[in-house]
């Protein structure tokens, strides 16, 4: 029997991540979100903000990952329905997740806030961080990620920097590429390889969004420019078949069908 869980949903297949049950931390019926990326299939930022502060009570998550039926899960991700590092209590989110269930917790983040102390130490606290980078200057961060005014790009780069050289987990970069940005790939990748992640994920938007994908062909030749680099494409990946727990309208609205 599929429920209606307000907070978790999933699992979904990860081509990043396997079996991977979803946690939104933020979980407002609209997307709370610094950024307003022009390929997010959650559709535009309504509710734009740079404050961190509690949505979910941990004690919330806890109660429904309690009755959670046994399922297949590889990794309890942080994501849903915009940025999950807005949410204040992430870190007693992850601690409190640790005591009672076995499996590694990932968290993807748009890479926004990652230069602040407070929530590179709740970031410290997962298995697996995927961070997000797809530019190369602040013109087209502008373009691609549309971000708050108050976040600069070099700011973004520099946390990321930083944050990789304390971390002890798996590090993953996200790039999403697009026909805006793909002229900057090879830029990108020397960036990329001062940072030196665990693993590159080169992707293009596949779900519904207004923007266009790059072929299969296209994303080969940008994939080139990652050599010497653990890059996966996700034209390369295989999917794990998964049956979801919660029902299609959760699934939905955090823009997983």
């Amino acid at each position: 029997m599929k429920r209606n869980y307000k907070y978790i949903y999933g699992p979904v297949p990860s081509w990043r991540l396997g079996s991977s049950l979803g946690i939104d931390p933020i979980s407002g019926e609209e997307k709370i979100c610094t950024f307003d990326c022009i390929y997010c299939q959650l559709g535009r930022t309504k509710n734009f903000t740079d404050e961190r502060k509690v949505f979910v009570p941990v004690a919330e998550i806890i109660k429904e990952l309690d009755l959670l039926p046994s399922v297949q899960i590889d990794y309890i991700t942080f994501s849903g329905a915009g940025e999950p590092t807005l949410a204040k209590n992430l870190g007693q989110m992850i601690k409190a997740i640790k005591k009672i269930r076995n499996e590694k917790i990932a968290v993807l983040t748009n890479s926004s806030l990652i230069d602040r102390e407070d929530v590179r130490e709740d970031l410290l606290l997962a298995d697996f961080v995927a961070v997000k980078l797809d530019a190369v200057s602040q013109e087209v961060f502008k373009i691609v990620n549309m971000p708050l005014e108050t976040i600069k790009f070099n700011t973004v780069l520099n946390g990321i920097k930083d944050f990789k050289n304390i971390y002890k987990g798996k590090l993953a970069l996200q790039i999403m590429f697009m026909p805006e940005n793909k002229k900057c790939a090879q830029d990108i990748a020397r960036i990329v390889k001062e940072i030196n992640p665990d693993e590159v994920q080169i992707n293009t938007p596949l779900r519904p969004c207004g923007v266009e994908p790059l072929s299969m062909v296209e994303l080969d030749e940008i994939k080139g420019y990652f050599k010497n680099l653990n890059s996966i494409s996700v034209y390369d990946a295989e999917k794990k078949k998964v049956k979801p727990i919660s029902n299609e309208d959760t699934l939905k609205r955090r823009g997983k069908i």
